[in-house]
This record gives C-alpha cells, sequence and structure tokens, in this order.
C-alpha cells in the first residue's frame, strides 16, 4: 500500500512502529500535490517548505517518545481558517495579498497536536457555494469520473470542495473545512469521503473568516469515519476568544465509534421524501435503513414539519449576515485596494473588483433584507422559523437517539451544469440546511456508488453536543456499507 493511501489512524501507528518516517509521510503527499494540484486545483497555496520543517519536528519528537495525538499526520487547511504567516485568501481577490499575523484557534490546536500543513486549500469564495466554481482561483476538480461520460468535469461541491478533493484524491490525510448549511457534508458526499459538521460551539471559530456567524462551524473531513473521530478530537474544545464557543468537555469521539447502536432508536423524518429525488438515493436511503436494523436499532418514522421552510429560511438569514460581516472588507485597512477618487469612490471600485458575482448577489440580497420597512417582514420572520425548526428536532430527539437521511438531492454534478440558475444551486442543500438552521450534528457517510459509478452519502444528524452517537451510528452504516471505491484521478493512480 502507497503512503497516501494510508488512513490516518493506519499511518498514526505506522509512525509509531518506525514502519516510515513523517517526512517520508509528508514528501509522498507533497509530490502527489506536485503530480495532480495543477488539473484538481485543490490547493491556492502550497507549504512545501514550512510542511518539511514540520515533518522534520514530529520526527524529533516520534524520537523522543513525545508523539501527540496527530505528531506527522500531514492535513489540509481551507483557505478559510487564518495561518500565521502563511497567505489566507478565502479564495477571493480582496484578501489576496492578506497574511495573518495569528493563528485560528482550530489550527493552533491542530498544529498543538503535532499535524502538519501541507498548504491552504480552495473554496467557494468567501465559502458560498455549493459546487466549488466561485473560488477566485478557479474551480476545483473532482477526482471521480463518469462512467458513462469520463470526459466530463465534475465538480467536488462545496464551499469546502478543495478540502474534500484533497482527501479524496490522496493529496491530505484530512482535512479542515467550514459548513454553514452544508459546506462539508456535501462535498464530502460528492467526493466518496467522511465528514462532520459539529454542534455550532464545539469548535471555535475564532480566526476563521466569517461568512453567516449564527451558522459557520468548522468541522473535519477524512476518508473514515474514525480518521474525523480523530481530527474533531483535536479541533474541538473551550475558546475564551471566542463568545460562542461552548464551555463543554470533549469526549473521546474515537472510541464512540466501536459503540455500535444496538438498542438505540433511529429517527427516519417523513419530510425528507422529496419528489424528484433520484431512484438510486431512495434505494440507498432504504438500504442504510436496513443495515441499522440489522445491526439491532430500532428504526422510528419520525415528522420535523417545518423542513420545508429550511431552505428560503436560511437564504434570508446567512446572506443577512454574509453582509454585515463583508461590510469590514473596504480597501482601506487590510486586502486589495483599487484607488478612486475619493473615499467612497474606493470603497465601492474595491468591492465591485475584490468580490465575485456570488458574493456579489449574497451581500444584495442581505442588505435589502436587513433594510428598513423589510427587516420585519422578512429577517425577524426567518428568524422565527429557525425557532420552529430547532423545536421539529428538540420533539423528534425526546423520542429517537439520532436521525438518518440522504446528504444530497444528487451525485456530483459536470461543471457548467446548473450555473446559470442559483435556485437550483441552493437546491443542493436541502437536505443538509435544517440541521445547520437548528445547529445540531450532522455527518455524512459515503454509502454507495450511483449507476454512473459515482458516490453517494448517508447523513446523520443528532442531538446537540452528542457527536459521540453520531459516530456511532456514521461507523455502522460505514462497516455496513464497506465503501471501498476510489476515485480515477488519485495519488499512484
Amino acid at each position: 500500500m502507497m503512503l497516501t493511501d494510508l488512513t490516518i489512524a493506519a499511518a498514526r501507528d505506522g509512525l509509531r512502529a518506525k514502519a516510515f518516517s513523517a517526512v517520508e509521510l509528508t514528501m509522498a503527499h507533497l509530490h502527489a500535490i506536485e503530480a495532480l494540484n495543477p488539473r484538481l486545483n485543490a490547493y491556492i497555496t502550497v507549504s512545501h517548505a514550512r510542511a518539511v520543517d514540520r515533518a522534520r519536528a514530529a520526527d524529533a519528537a516520534l524520537a523522543a517518545g513525545d508523539a501527540c495525538a496527530l505528531t506527522g499526520i500531514p492535513l489540509a487547511i481551507k483557505d478559510l481558517f487564518c495561518t500565521e504567516g502563511v497567505r489566507t485568501t478565502a479564495a477571493s481577490k480582496i484578501l489576496g495579498p492578506f497574511v495573518p499575523p495569528y493563528e485560528s484557534t482550530v489550527t493552533a490546536n491542530l498544529l498543538r497536536d503535532g499535524a502538519v500543513f501541507l498548504g491552504k486549500a480552495n473554496l467557494d469564495e468567501f465559502a458560498m457555494g455549493s459546487s466549488n466554481m466561485t473560488s477566485a482561483y478557479g474551480p476545483v476538480e473532482n477526482p471521480w469520473k463518469r462512467r458513462q461520460d469520463p470526459n466530463a468535469v465534475l465538480v467536488p461541491g462545496g464551499s469546502s470542495g478543495g478540502s474534500a478533493a484533497a482527501v479524496s484524491a490522496r493529496l491530505a490525510m484530512g482535512a479542515t473545512g467550514t459548513d454553514t448549511g452544508g459546506s462539508i457534508r456535501q462535498p464530502a458526499a460528492f467526493c466518496g469521503i467522511a465528514g462532520i459538521k459539529p454542534t455550532y460551539g464545539r469548535c471555535s471559530r475564532w480566526g476563521v473568516v466569517a461568512f453567516a456567524s449564527s451558522l459557520d462551524q468548522p468541522g473535519p473531513l477524512a476518508r473514515s469515519v474514525e480518521d474525523c473521530a480523530i481530527l474533531l478530537g483535536s479541533m474541538a474544545g473551550h475558546d475564551p476568544k471566542d463568545s460562542t464557543s461552548a464551555n463543554v468537555p470533549v469526549p473521546d469521539f474515537r472510541a464512540a465509534c466501536r459503540r455500535g447502536v444496538k438498542g438505540l432508536r433511529i429517527g427516519v423524518p417523513r419530510e425528507y421524501r422529496l419528489d424528484g429525488t433520484p431512484d438510486a438515493i431512495e434505494r440507498l436511503w432504504r438500504q442504510g435503513i436496513g443495515w441499522l436494523r440489522d445491526a439491532g436499532a430500532e428504526i422510528v418514522d419520525v415528522s420535523l414539519p417545518h423542513t420545508k421552510y429550511g431552505l428560503p429560511a436560511y437564504y434570508i438569514v446567512a446572506p443577512a449576515e454574509c453582509s454585515s460581516n463583508l461590510a469590514r472588507y473596504d480597501g482601506v485597512r487590510f486586502g486589495a485596494r483599487v484607488a478612486g477618487g475619493d473615499l467612497r469612490e474606493l470603497y465601492e471600485r474595491s468591492r465591485a473588483e475584490g468580490f465575485g458575482a456570488e458574493v456579489r448577489r449574497r451581500v444584495l440580497i442581505g442588505t435589502y433584507v436587513l433594510s428598513a420597512g423589510y427587516y420585519d417582514a422578512y429577517y425577524i420572520r426567518a428568524q422565527k422559523v429557525r425557532t420552529l425548526i430547532l423545536r421539529d428536532f428538540t420533539d423528534a430527539f425526546a423520542t429517537v437517539d439520532a436521525l438518518v437521511v440522504p446528504t444530497a438531492p444528487s451525485a456530483a454534478f459536470a461543471q457548467g451544469e446548473n450555473m446559470d440558475d442559483p435556485i437550483k444551486m441552493y437546491l443542493n442543500d436541502v437536505f443538509t440546511i435544517p440541521a445547520s438552521m437548528a445547529g445540531v450534528p450532522g455527518m455524512s457517510v459515503p454509502a454507495g456508488l450511483d449507476a454512473d459509478g459515482l458516490p453517494l452519502g448517508l447523513q446523520v444528524i443528532g442531538r446537540p453536543f452528542d457527536e459521540e452517537t453520531v459516530f456511532a451510528v456514521s461507523a455502522a452504516i460505514e462497516q455496513a456499507a464497506g465503501f471501498t471505491a476510489v476515485p480515477a484521478l488519485r495519488a499512484g493512480g
């Protein structure tokens, strides 16, 4: 087996057994990046020298017996996390030259535990998108291919598309992502890997470029449920610098993966059965329910009656918060600047040149719904709907331990498909947004292939701060699915 094919769990064992060194593991991934990234465009910035230096330090720590949870493990970092001394762009022209003088809390936690950062992964600009087509640094290519049309270039999903593509193509062992309305779970499903959006507040948002502050939540992507558990154990924790960070203990997520599901009550919400959902996804959902039943879980029909309002409410709340957060990018304090005749013209030119079309669209929508005369009619009503969505989940979790639903309404689509229809693009998040609006944890697990050989994911949703049950149910699905398919474009493939 090639070093790039190892899971994080297996690589940790190999490093400790001195089967290979951290430098060898890191160099294997850097060589893979050199070979494939010019095509996939999964990375915006590759930190070759820094990565090798970190790997050498990891080998010294291993030799001294001072290994931590992630010592020597090569990771990709979504280019939304501020990294001290390394350019952070949010995939936008307006932040192109920005080099943070500080480290985000999540990446600082990973560095504390010995991780090696290979570089900064591509994304939809300011995390706004479901395809990774809105990046100012070009689109990311999904490493998977359709059987019937292998020449089609598929999207990896978004916004964490670069992270998902890098992990799937073996250009990193794991990656950080952020999930606002599905931006970890949907690309994980499209790229045939695992990814979890933790409970809102589980991971600190400090040092993460903001999109929608009441929704954004960092989380990991990896090739197995266990690897996601290992990464989340390092990423999570209370942070006094983030007022929304929850002061709750970080349990042993990896141990939860071995719990099993016997005796658990698993809910199946009827509102997730939508007209037009492909047969392959419906079949996989039924199969997943069967797997859990066979593993000893009790299956219970539940209702989340306000699910249908999740998508429209989200596309009021998220753009409103985006409009507020992005007001700071004015061409004056940091980032790109386009000169103007006066201060107002400088603002206008800098923002017009610096922001892409999708960001401008969402800023305009958000400014509109927050404007006088429309704030009560749109924003306040959307927040009331959000409360009802949370109440639906609270009522459901009074009778069940977790929910199982599809992750996305389709497999990965081709670049150019759906691009001229923003509403169709927004519908990609129809299954992931309700959990985001409620702030509850959700995880996507690769569970099968469609008729074209493309990966499909099942999503497990849990109670707030009960990621342990989410990992237990996800691991049971992973074991039953036996998903071993690999993408066409990968290191050594």
